[in-house]
C-alpha cells in the first residue's frame, strides 16, 4: 500500500518500568460514537448490554465480521501498525483491522519505496502488533519477492507470518493471474486479502503511480476482484482506483472491499498511520485526510526538551531521587 508523499498506577513511581510496562491489559471497549463491526448479538453486544461489555475483553474481531459488516450496510476503518503502541492505540480507539504493511519499507526502514523490506524484517513488527491488539484483526503484508514464485513459496510465506508474526490473515497484491495463489493459501488454511488496482510493489512495471481502472481498464479491475474471491479471498482492497469502478467492483463480489484513494462506495478504507496522524512531512497524496498534526506536535516536544536540558530546567527536583 502506497504511502502520501508520499501502566499500572498501584506500583510505585520509583519502581516503574522506564521503558514501558509491555501490552496494555485494557479491555478495548469499542469507544462511544463508534459503530463498525459488532462482533457479538447485536449493536449492545448482546445479553448484559454495556455494563457488562464494559467488564469483559472485546470479542476479537475475525473474517466473517467483516463480511457480516456488509451484508449488514456498515463500515469498518483499517490503519497500518508496526510497532506496540500505536497497536495499542488504535485498538482502543475501535479501528477494526490493523495492517502491518510492507510500507514499513518506506515508514519505518527509511526506504523509498515498499520494495526492499524483506520477511524476516517484518515478521518482528508483526509479532509486536499482535501481541498488543486485543480485538482487531491483524493483517501482514506479504512483501515483494515472497510470494511470485510460486504457489508453494506463498503457502510458506503465509505460514511464517502467522506462526512466527502470529498474523491473523496476509494480504498479497495482484489480479487474478495470483488466483490459484489465492487459493492454495486459503486451502493451507491462511486467510488471504487481496490487493488490486494500484500495486505498489509492481510501480516500475505500472509507469509510477497511476490511478488504474479508468476507461476501459474498469473491466479488468471486476475480474480481477470476481477471479480472487472466487478463490476465496475473505476480503478485495483497491488502491487508486475510479470511485465509480471501485463502486462496480464493491457490486460485483460478495466479499468485503476496502478502499485508499477509491471512492466512499467500499466497505472499508484504509490509510497509512503516519499520513493520517500528520507525523509524514511534504505535501500529502490527494486521498489523504489528515487527522492531526503529529510532527508539529513531537517537533515542538522535542524543541522544548532540548531547551529545557540546555538551560538546566531538567531535571529539576521532583525528577531527582
Amino acid at each position: 500500500m502506497a504511502t502520501s508523499n508520499s501502566s499500572d498506577s498501584s506500583t510505585p513511581a520509583e519502581l516503574a518500568a522506564p521503558y514501558g510496562n509491555g501490552p496494555a491489559a485494557a479491555t478495548a471497549a469499542v469507544p462511544s460514537g463508534t459503530t463498525g463491526v459488532t462482533t457479538s448479538g447485536g449493536p449492545g453486544g448482546g445479553p448484559g448490554g454495556a455494563a457488562e461489555a464494559s467488564r469483559k475483553p472485546a470479542a476479537r474481531i475475525r473474517t466473517h465480521h467483516l463480511h457480516q459488516a456488509k451484508v449488514n450496510g456498515e463500515r469498518f476503518a483499517m490503519l497500518t501498525a508496526y510497532d506496540q503502541y500505536t497497536a495499542e492505540i488504535f485498538d482502543q480507539a475501535g479501528i477494526e483491522v490493523l495492517l502491518v504493511g510492507d510500507s514499513a519499507s518506506n515508514n519505518v526502514f527509511g526506504n523509498e519505496t515498499s520494495l526492499p523490506v524483506t520477511v524476516d524484517e517484518l515478521i518482528p513488527l508483526c509479532r509486536a502488533v499482535a501481541h498488543s491488539a486485543r480485538r482487531a484483526l491483524v493483517v501482514a503484508d506479504l512483501p515483494f519477492g515472497s510470494y511470485e514464485v510460486s504457489a508453494q513459496q506463498a503457502v510458506a510465506t503465509g505460514v511464517r507470518f502467522l506462526k512466527e508474526g502470529l498474523a491473523h490473515a496476509v494480504k498479497i497484491e495482484g489480479g487474478k493471474f495470483y488466483a490459484e495463489t489465492v487459493r492454495a493459501m486459503v486451502q493451507a488454511g491462511i486467510p488471504v486479502m487481496a490487493h488490486i488496482g494500484f500495486t505498489p510493489q509492481s510501480e516500475h512495471a505500472l509507469g509510477g503511480y497511476r490511478v488504474q481502472g479508468r476507461g476501459d481498464d474498469a473491466q479488468r479491475l471486476i475480474d480481477d476482484a470476481v477471479a480472487l474471491a472466487d478463490a476465496g479471498a475473505f476480503c478485495v482492497l483497491m488502491e487508486m482506483v475510479p470511485a465509480a469502478t471501485a463502486a462496480a467492483v464493491d457490486a460485483a463480489v460478495e466479499v468485503p472491499t476496502i478502499g485508499i484513494g477509491a471512492g466512499s462506495a467500499t466497505t472499508g478504507q484504509v490509510l497509512v498511520w503516519q499520513d493520517m496522524a500528520g507525523l509524514r512531512g511534504g505535501k500529502m497524496a490527494k486521498f489523504v485526510k489528515q487527522y492531526a498534526d503529529l510532527r508539529t506536535s513531537l517537533s515542538d516536544a522535542a524543541k522544548a526538551y532540548g531547551e529545557d536540558v540546555r538551560s538546566g530546567q531538567f531535571p529539576g527536583p521532583e525528577h531527582s531521587f
